[in-house]
């Protein structure tokens, strides 16, 4: 089945459903998603919206936070073009009705988190804020805007001039080609590639494998984020236990009641991710159990509903004044490789949100700037191309020869343990080489046609692409940077400032600057 159209956006969350609703307003515009909208990580995410809104802050400070924790691996411009934009963006959003949590005189209420030197997180529902948002936008999503759950994408389509023009999308046994004048990949990270995470359970970085099968450059794959307290029961992640938690006065202990933080770090319990999140990890590694005091909170229930029944779900007794947690994947800094308008190094292919990589995070995301990110370069993207569109009128596709040959795959459960083991929180050269062997090349990533009929098959193959560009980033990153530890190259080496890992199709390079304009000071062919 074939179907024509303006724009075809992959994902739901909301950076596609942001991009959808400014889109819609005068195109018609598919949104293809493997699963419902409201099983998304930005449904589930119970941090807020950081940005600037009272008087005692300023765009300059959420800007120096913002590459403080993200050790200065950034591109400033695009850190700024965020930070500015989105404090607007947020704004109008909530003039057009927006549910935000507010004080008793009317004015709203702003939460602190980790790294964060003022108080600026807007909250909607307190720890509800991801599903305050979705439903928000799905309520103003104009009649143009076409929604095709569970149809899950594999191929992206480019014509002979190189051009994206079409994605292939299987339901259940039927498969259908949308072509189009523009394809967004909005498909959000890959954290349930790792064992232990507080993503959803299908989060595997989908969007990023089509993209880099169709020739787009990807970017700071070794850059993975882990989220220092995810609710941890009998062994298992259970969800995530938001920072606002230790923001609100929440501290982090061991089963003695000791502090964990303490003489840590300047910010303590409100330290940047990947220092508190290495820390749990040397705890729990010495066979320690970890916990979040919130003896000392006393409207915890009402402040923290979604955690609250969380607990309650798990048999967590909350008058006990401490929650059960451990570190896990929470969000990928690196991505396709795409500007502040979302143009990717493919034409007519946009990436939004956490399947791009745009430079705003660094080498580890401060809190709260990832529901920022999605409503607002979901908005400046589509506004781009409201201003530039452009009928495609070549659909020409180009032949490609992909060969066709069985690979021996781990299972999905053998892949996500040796992800967590392996290419989790510290990494060493021994660790990563030896897991390294049991996944595709970079060669056979690129160009074997996958040997499969069914979205679960195929879903499992891009899980290894993804594992492979991460593992291949990790071993050539030698130095510790922000979320990306090594055990063998612990400290962070000058040499490795403004340095960039890309990958595009069988090609691994280290560039000085996000994109091709700031020329390759050393290139690397992968001999993988």
């Amino acid at each position: 089945m074939n179907l024509k159209t303006d724009v075809v956006i992959i994902g739901g969350g909301i950076a596609a459903l942001q991009a959808a609703r400014v889109l819609g307003q005068r195109f018609k515009v598919h949104i293809v998603t493997k699963s419902e909208l409201k099983n998304s990580s930005s449904y589930k995410a119970q941090g807020g919206i950081a940005a600037v809104s009272s008087p005692n802050d300023h765009v300059d400070l959420h800007v120096a936070d913002s590459l403080q924790a993200g050790v200065h691996h950034h591109h400033e411009e695009n850190v700024e073009t965020l930070v500015k934009s989105g404090a607007n963006v947020i704004s109008e959003l909530i003039a057009g009705g927006l549910p935000v949590d507010r004080k008793s005189n009317g004015e709203i209420s702003l939460g602190l988190e980790g790294a964060h030197s003022r108080s600026r997180i807007i909250h909607s529902g307190g720890d509800g804020t991801g599903r305050a948002l979705v439903e928000h936008l799905l309520k103003i999503m104009p009649e143009n805007v076409e929604i095709h759950p569970h149809e899950f994408a594999y191929e992206l389509l480019l014509n002979i001039d190189g051009e994206c023009i079409g994605v292939r999308t299987l339901h259940e046994h039927t498969k259908k080609t949308y072509l189009a004048s523009y394809i967004i990949i909005a498909t959000g990270g890959a954290g349930a590639l790792y064992s232990t995470t507080s993503n959803c359970s299908n989060s595997f970085g989908d969007g990023i494998a089509l993209a880099y099968r169709a020739g787009a450059e990807v970017a700071d794959m070794e850059f993975v984020q882990f989220h220092p307290s995810l609710l941890f029961v009998n062994e298992k992640a259970k969800g995530l236990v938001s920072e606002a938690v230790r923001g609100a006065g929440g501290r982090f202990i061991d089963e003695q009641g000791n502090l964990l933080m303490e003489g840590v770090h300047p910010l303590g319990d409100l330290a940047p991710r990947h220092i508190t999140a290495y820390e749990m990890y040397k705890h729990r590694k010495r066979g320690k159990e970890v916990y979040i005091d919130i003896s000392m909170m006393t409207e915890f229930t009402t402040k923290f509903p979604t955690i609250t029944q969380l607990c309650v779900d798990n048999n967590i007794n909350l008058e006990d004044g401490k929650i059960p947690v451990a570190p896990g994947s929470h969000f990928l800094m690196g991505g396709i490789v795409a500007d502040a308008t979302g143009q990717t190094t493919i034409p007519r292919l946009f990436a939004i949100g956490e399947a791009a990589c745009t430079g705003v995070h660094g080498a580890n995301r401060l809190a709260s700037n990832s529901l920022l990110e999605g409503i607002t370069f979901g908005k400046s993207m589509a506004e781009f191309i409201l201003t530039s569109f452009s009928t495609q009128t070549n659909y020409h596709k180009k032949n490609i020869k992909d060969q066709t040959i069985p690979i021996k795959l781990l299972t999905k459960q053998e892949l996500q343990l040796k992800m967590m083991e392996s290419a989790g929180i510290v990494r060493s050269h021994k660790g990563l080489s030896n897991f390294q062997k049991q996944l595709p090349t970079l060669r056979q990533c690129s160009k074997l046609r996958f040997v499969g009929e069914t979205s679960e098959e195929i879903e499992i193959y891009f899980m290894h692409i993804v594992a492979s560009l991460i593992v291949n980033a990790a071993i050539l990153r030698t130095e510790s940077r922000g979320a990306h530890i090594r055990a063998d190259y612990s400290e962070t080496n000058f040499l490795w400032q403004d340095n960039w890992i890309i990958t595009q199709l069988d090609t691994m390079k280290v560039r000085k600057g996000l994109y091709e304009h700031h020329q390759a000071r050393r290139h690397v062919e992968a001999i993988f």
